[in-house]
């Protein structure tokens, strides 16, 4: 009788869950892994979009060949173009020698472009011919440069929605957007969370050399039933404090995951009550806006770190209008 664990492929393992909607996506990769057709993740944050794409990357004939993979949010507007394709030696105050871009160094491999969406709008017509053209040049060098690269790109925020507001290209949209993979939070799959938690488990304790925790019951029970704003990120993160906070105990308890509370859910009588309440005698609407507008403002800078770009991507506003409510807010703004 053959083990079917031999029969698993090596980038199924790295792929966990058993719920519909992953069995869905391990599908999908079956049957584009051998394609060079360009794939589109969406999801988000820390639902595991890198995980993906490495697992498309595994699965397909250019698994031998590197995969090269870059957060677009850190690479700066002014240098982005030389980043991906490339200079020649004195192209630009500072380019000391020439340097080889990421598609180059992607070449008959894959390309993961993380966080596409926070690509500049005047950049985004060169990423497209590139797209299209499967060929670049280096910033200073008229010399064209043949690639065979296969790119997948990432997003946490709604293109389509971007795209409608006129911060992202519907012709790189659709260019990129040939085969979407929606990766459901983890909220959605809480099917999956024991199995996570057993994987995850396992990969922590491998860089540690204590004896080997299991988690009780209840605490699995427990960590199932949180909603996990920050998806498998954040449950691993979880994981590691609990691991350091059981000290020499051998099994988790719920209290090593004090820091972890559920989100509370209102009585269903209470879910259609009014966001503000109305004073009898009534209120200066200006200012209720004015007040109610700063704190989502505020909240959307700290979700992103204070990334004005980012802020306006989760505010589904053009970054001009942020700023713009910026200025007329002022210093109540917390940057």
């Amino acid at each position: 009788m053959v083990d079917s664990k031999q029969q698993t492929p090596p980038w199924r393992a790295q792929v966990i869950g058993q719920s519909r909607a992953m069995a869905h996506i391990c599908h999908v990769i079956e049957l584009i892994a051998s394609k060079r057709c360009t794939v589109l993740i969406s999801g988000e944050t820390g639902t595991g979009k890198e995980v993906i794409a490495r697992a498309i990357h595994q699965a397909s004939p250019r698994a031998l060949r590197p995969m090269v993979a870059v957060n677009c949010t850190a690479l700066p507007e002014t240098l982005i173009e030389a980043e991906l394709f490339g200079h020649v030696k004195g192209a630009f105050t500072g380019a000391h020698s020439a340097r080889t871009g990421l598609f180059e160094q992607a070449n008959k491999g894959t390309l993961f472009l993380d966080e596409i969406g926070d690509i500049p709008l005047s950049f985004q017509a060169k990423l497209l011919r590139v797209l299209q053209e499967q060929e670049v040049q280096r910033v200073g060098s008229s010399e064209t440069i043949k690639l065979d690269v296969r790119v997948i790109a990432a997003s946490n925020v709604n293109l389509e929605a971007a795209v409608a507001e006129r911060r992202f290209r519907d012709d790189l949209y659709y260019r990129l957007n040939v085969v979407p993979i929606h990766l459901p939070p983890l909220r959605e799959r809480r099917e999956d969370i024991p199995l996570l938690v057993e994987y995850l488990l396992s990969k922590i304790q491998d860089g540690e050399n204590d004896p080997p925790k299991t988690i009780s019951q209840d605490a699995l029970e427990y960590l199932t039933n949180l909603d996990w704003p920050g998806n498998v990120r954040q449950l691993e993160h979880a994981l590691q404090m609990a691991v350091a906070l059981s000290g020499s105990r051998d099994t988790l308890q719920i209290r090593d995951f004090s820091n972890e509370r559920p989100l509370a859910k209102p009585p269903a009588a209470e879910r259609s009550a009014p966001l503000l309440h109305f004073p009898d005698d009534g209120l200066d609407l200006e200012n209720a806006v004015s007040r109610f507008e700063l704190s989502l403002l505020n909240q959307a800078l700290a979700a992103s770190g204070g990334n004005k770009a980012r802020a306006a991507n989760l505010l589904r506003i053009k970054r001009t209008t942020l700023l713009a409510k910026m200025k007329t807010l002022g210093e109540r703004v917390a940057v």
